[in-house]
């Protein structure tokens, strides 16, 4: 989703047509999996959180009061959670991979960051910034908006909204390594923004595309799984070749 990368208008819009999307299926869903970048930044102090998308965690703790689990995998942008989400929400954080036995199919889930081919030596840093010891001495030193409006600033140099094809090649190639050494029957990604689905011999990969850009989104039935767009009052199967639904996919990863 990445909220908080857009004006006002714009993100107001994209979370109350999520809400709008979950309630229509409200009776229907056992599980619900937010994959990450959730939030375009997203830095948790330990009396602050930042401001934006009420509506959306209001409705996510509504959810949880009724039973409904909600799980938050961390994305590349989103990283950096305490306990705000698990003890004022309900939903549970967890740091990828997932693997869930779900309605009878073996699943894995991780949100993609697992290549970084436009930032050098990404692995390291990957790590560096979400080691405790860099973490916490960044949540010290700066003030909440510095840190806040720091990490904005590093989002808007590395990050560009252009499709990112050989990133995308690189999950598909992870999805078909990573299926045939774990045996799964489905694995899900998202990162990349390009909404797809391969259906190879050891399993099926989807990635989740963009609600952003595509309001795509993966649903998971005792039948099987699909990739899915929200029209606006209904849900259908997401298809490439129709016009109608345009990819505008692009990368902030």
């Amino acid at each position: 989703m990445h909220f908080g990368r857009g004006d006002l208008p714009t993100e107001r819009n994209e979370e109350l047509s999520l809400i709008s999307c979950l309630n229509t299926y409200a009776a229907e869903i056992k599980h619900l999996f937010l994959l990450g970048d959730v939030f375009d930044e997203y830095i948790e102090y330990r009396h602050l959180v930042p401001k934006g998308l009420v509506r959306f965690q209001g409705f996510l703790a509504q959810w949880t009061d009724k039973g409904i689990p909600v799980t938050y995998l961390k994305g590349n942008h989103d990283p950096w959670h305490i306990n705000y989400f698990e003890t004022e929400l309900g939903v549970s954080v967890h740091d990828g991979p997932l693997i869930e036995p779900l309605l009878g199919h073996n699943v894995y889930m991780h949100h993609g960051d697992v290549t970084g081919s436009r930032i050098p030596f990404y692995s390291l840093l990957k790590h560096l910034l979400r080691h405790p010891i860099p973490v916490q001495l960044y949540r010290t030193i700066l003030p909440g908006d510095a840190g806040f409006g720091l990490a904005r600033w590093v989002n808007s140099r590395l990050h560009t909204e252009k499709l990112n094809m050989p990133a995308v090649e690189a999950l598909r190639r992870y999805a078909y390594d990573t299926l045939e050494d774990e045996k799964n029957d489905y694995l899900i990604l998202g990162h990349s923004h390009y909404p797809e689905r391969h259906d190879w011999p050891q399993g099926t990969y989807i990635n989740t595309g963009s609600w952003r850009f595509n309001r795509t989104f993966v649903c998971l039935s005792e039948q099987g799984m699909n990739l899915m767009r929200w029209t606006g009052k209904k849900a259908c199967i997401w298809d490439p070749e129709d016009a109608s639904q345009k990819k505008l996919s692009v990368t902030l990863q």
